[in-house]
C-alpha cells in the first residue's frame, strides 16, 4: 500500500504530520493548542494525536490571521461551532458574516485615515489641538489637560 493509501486510512495524526500537511510550524501548533483554538489527546506513549479535522480549522485559523482577525476572536468563533464534525461551508459562513462586519468597520476607518493623511503631511503633528486623526474637532479639550491619549 502506497504511503498516501496509508495517510488516508489513519484516523490520526501526530503534530508533525498536522504540521507538514498544514505548512504551520509544530510549535505554531502547540501555541493554537495552548490557546483552545484546537485539541489533542495523548496516546499510550504521552504523545499528541489530532483529529484529522484540525487540518481545517487550522486553515480557518490560518485564513482569519491574515484578514487581521485577533486570536481571541477566532477563538470565540470556533467555539460556537459543533465539536463532533468537520467544519462544513455552513459553519464557514456563520463565522465569516461576523467576520465580514468586522472587516467592514476596518476598512472604513482605514480609508478615512488614508484620505486624511495628506493633511497629516501639512501638519507634521505639530498641532494636536487640530489633527483630523488623533483629535477630530479638538474632541479631547472636553476630557481636560494631560495624557488623554493613552490606549
Amino acid at each position: 500500500m502506497a504511503k498516501f493509501d496509508q495517510e488516508i486510512l489513519k484516523a490520526e495524526l501526530s503534530v508533525g504530520e498536522v504540521a507538514e500537511r498544514s505548512g504551520v510550524a509544530v510549535s505554531a501548533i502547540h501555541f493554537y493548542e495552548e490557546k483552545g483554538l484546537i485539541s489533542s489527546r495523548r496516546n499510550k506513549g504521552n504523545q499528541r494525536r489530532f483529529k484529522r479535522d484540525v487540518l481545517r480549522i487550522i486553515s480557518l485559523i490560518k485564513v482569519a490571521q491574515g484578514l487581521g482577525i485577533p486570536l481571541e476572536a477566532i477563538k470565540n468563533a470556533l467555539d460556537t461551532m459543533p465539536k463532533n464534525r468537520q467544519p462544513t461551508g455552513e459553519d464557514w459562513q456563520k463565522l465569516s458574516k461576523k467576520w465580514k462586519e468586522d472587516l467592514n468597520e476596518r476598512i472604513a476607518k482605514m480609508t478615512l485615515m488614508r484620505d486624511q493623511l495628506n493633511h497629516c503631511i501639512g501638519c507634521g503633528c505639530l498641532s494636536l489641538k487640530e489633527c483630523p486623526l488623533r483629535n477630530p474637532l479638538d474632541k479631547l479639550s472636553k476630557k481636560g489637560t494631560g495624557a488623554v491619549l493613552l490606549e
